[in-house]
């Protein structure tokens, strides 16, 4: 048996019999109290650690037939209510980080949200939607998924993108297209296609095309 599954069972449960025989003794209760909090804290932050790598741990209470068996399992994943996936890389697809089975692990009723959709998502199960129709469910899982989030705040969100792109437009209208990105490295590698050629290595990976450094075009 994994005794670290069984201790947020028996941790708490050993309080509360603790708490009873110690009703006459109010200030030995509470240090029993705050003794069995902090017991419980350490072996949440145990099984943490022990399922961070994905790792699904399970043991058995007793040797005891169905449907008489209890089975124990820390699943970092199925314990989940809401799950945000944000992962940028920039110029390139997002990589799928939650499988269709991880998925199926969670309670009904969870809640997946995808902001990496503009990128083609992070979840198997993702699929683009709209503010109109902005959810869907796949086993019993929510899945938000808007495509284009900062549109629903369309004009801070205009004001947001112009802010940081205009200085960037000004350079590029003052200096022309060569000048300003051999000055500026940066506004270089923003550069993703130029005369027929993928100049940025991320986009020529995902899209299977060939890679034309950006540094040929600037000399």
């Amino acid at each position: 048996m994994n005794l670290l599954l069984v201790l947020p069972v028996l941790v708490p449960l050993a309080t509360a019999v603790a708490g009873i025989l110690l009703l006459r003794a109010p200030r030995v209760a509470r240090w029993a109290s705050v003794l069995g909090s902090a017991g419980l804290l350490a072996s949440s932050v145990a099984l943490l650690s022990a399922t961070l790598d994905g790792t699904i741990l399970v043991t058995q209470a007793g040797a005891w037939s169905a449907p008489f068996g209890i089975t124990l399992a820390a699943d970092r994943f199925a314990a989940a209510m809401v799950v945000v996936g944000a992962v940028l890389i920039a110029g390139a697809a997002a990589p799928r980080l939650v499988t269709r089975d991880m998925v199926r692990r969670m309670k009904p009723g969870s809640v997946l949200v995808d902001i990496s959709i503009d990128q083609g998502g992070c979840f198997e199960t993702s699929r683009a939607t709209t503010h109109a129709e902005p959810t869907y469910v796949v086993d019993d899982v929510i899945h938000y998924c808007v495509a284009n989030m900062p549109g629903a705040v369309p004009r801070t969100s205009t004001f947001a993108l112009n802010n940081a792109t205009l200085p960037f437009a000004r350079r590029l209208a003052d200096h022309g297209w060569k000048a300003a990105m051999q000055a500026d490295p940066h506004l270089a590698n923003g550069l993703n296609v130029h005369a027929g050629h993928v100049t940025n290595a991320a986009v020529a990976q995902a899209l299977d095309l060939p890679y034309t450094p950006v540094a040929k075009f600037l000399k």
